[in-house]
C-alpha cells in the first residue's frame, strides 16, 4: 500500500466525519455539498482499492483473502451509508454519513496492519 495515499484517506474520511457531524448538530438535512464530499472520499478510496488490488497480487500476504475482504468493504460502506441518509432526509443523514466514514476509517486502518508482503 502507498503510505501518503493512505494517510489521505484517513484524513479525508475523518474530516467528512466531522462535516457529517456537524450538519446534524445543527440539525440541518444531508445537503449538496455532503454528497459531493462523501463522493470525493469515495474517489480516493477507488483509487486507493485499485492501487492496492494490484499490489496485492503481486506479493505473499500472511492474510490475502482477508486484505481484499478489509479492500472491498472500504470502498463499499461510505455509497451505502451516503444512500441510507439521502433515502428519506432528515437531521439524522449527516450522522449516518459519519458513521459510516468512520467505518470506513476504520477499514482503512485495519488494511494498513494486513499489509506485511512476505510476511
Amino acid at each position: 500500500m502507498i503510505d501518503v495515499l493512505a494517510l489521505a484517506t484517513v484524513v479525508a474520511c475523518a474530516a467528512l466525519a466531522v462535516f457529517g457531524l456537524v450538519l446534524a448538530a445543527r440539525n440541518r438535512p444531508p445537503g449538496r455539498e455532503l454528497k459531493r464530499a462523501a463522493g470525493a472520499v469515495v474517489a480516493l478510496l477507488a483509487v486507493q482499492a485499485v492501487i492496492a488490488a494490484v499490489r496485492a497480487f503481486g506479493v505473499t500476504l500472511p492474510e490475502q483473502s482477508t486484505f481484499l475482504i478489509y479492500l472491498a468493504v472500504s470502498v463499499c460502506v461510505l455509497p451505502i451509508a451516503t444512500q441510507f441518509a439521502y433515502a428519506e432526509p432528515t437531521r439524522w443523514g449527516g450522522a449516518v454519513v459519519a458513521v459510516g466514514a468512520i467505518a470506513t476509517l476504520v477499514a482503512v486502518l485495519r488494511l494498513q496492519g494486513l499489509w506485511v508482503p512476505g510476511g
